[in-house]
């Protein structure tokens, strides 16, 4: 029989359990294969100094009253960390279908602890890579740090609940992985990720700001640049807005599907 005064609650089982897949999930991203740690910096750095490269070569030096290449970093910082939420949380399930023959570990803890790694590992990204935009004479000291962490969060919350409601898609419909594949690339490009979506007429701007991501970059931007001017309509509460929904949706699918998610 057991002892009832050693008995752990489910609040500090949960914690075990997310603490255990956390390291483990950490372990695998940065040392799954050589320098992946590495990568991980390299990756955004290289789509930052391609873009950068292009508008030196038109010479235009500023969007919206923000240093162009402080404008490209901050904003792919932005989109990198959705994107990047988004993707591991859609492969959680599958990369993690042995943890679930124990009855302690379900599909949500191990997507949640994929979502919570990201952030941590784009916070050291984000570092590195402003402080190297810094040694080479870019400067972007943060104007309104709570805008920023706001702005951060909330793409960060978008990714993660686009990640849920997709890996259940994919479970569901496997072709689906293509589409989703494929949705990444006209995402990145309509975010006003790597061309300024001022430059756009109406009313295709305003389409173009029916998406959350649009709004999240835009406040990054403007949390680093007290001078930038943003994309008239950007609404914080609406990046959130989108983001509390979405993730509604993907908890619900989580919840129906449940056994669907690990069954191979």
């Amino acid at each position: 029989m057991a002892d009832s005064s050693t008995a752990r609650n489910p609040i500090a089982i949960t914690l075990a359990v997310w603490k255990a897949i956390f390291l483990r999930e950490a372990l695998e991203r940065l040392f799954d294969m050589r320098a992946a740690w590495l990568w991980l910096v390299m990756e955004p750095l290289m789509h930052m100094g391609f873009y950068a490269f292009i508008y030196s070569v038109i010479r235009m030096r500023d969007v919206g009253g923000a240093d162009i290449v402080i404008w490209i970093v901050v904003g792919m910082l932005g989109f990198f960390l959705f994107r990047r939420t988004a993707d591991q949380v859609t492969h959680a399930v599958d990369s993690n279908q042995p943890l679930f023959a124990y009855r302690q570990v379900k599909p949500f803890d191990a997507a949640f602890m994929r979502a919570a790694l990201e952030c941590f590992l784009m916070l050291i990204v984000s570092i590195i890579i402003l402080s190297i935009a810094a040694l080479l004479g870019h400067f972007a000291p943060p104007d309104d740090i709570l805008l920023i962490l706001m702005a951060f969060s909330g793409l960060w919350l978008f990714g993660f609940s686009y990640g849920l409601i997709a890996s259940v898609a994919m479970r569901l419909i496997p072709e689906m992985k293509h589409i989703l594949k494929i949705l990444m690339l006209p995402l990145y490009i309509i975010s006003g990720v790597i061309w300024p979506l001022h430059l756009i007429p109406q009313p295709y701007q305003d389409w173009l700001m029916i998406n959350p991501i649009a709004h999240g970059v835009e406040l990054v931007r403007a949390g680093f640049v007290a001078r930038y001017y943003v994309i008239p309509g950007t609404d914080l509460g609406y990046l959130y807005g989108c983001g509390i929904v979405s993730l509604f949706v993907g908890l619900v699918l989580y919840r129906r599907f449940d056994a669907q998610l690990i069954m191979k």
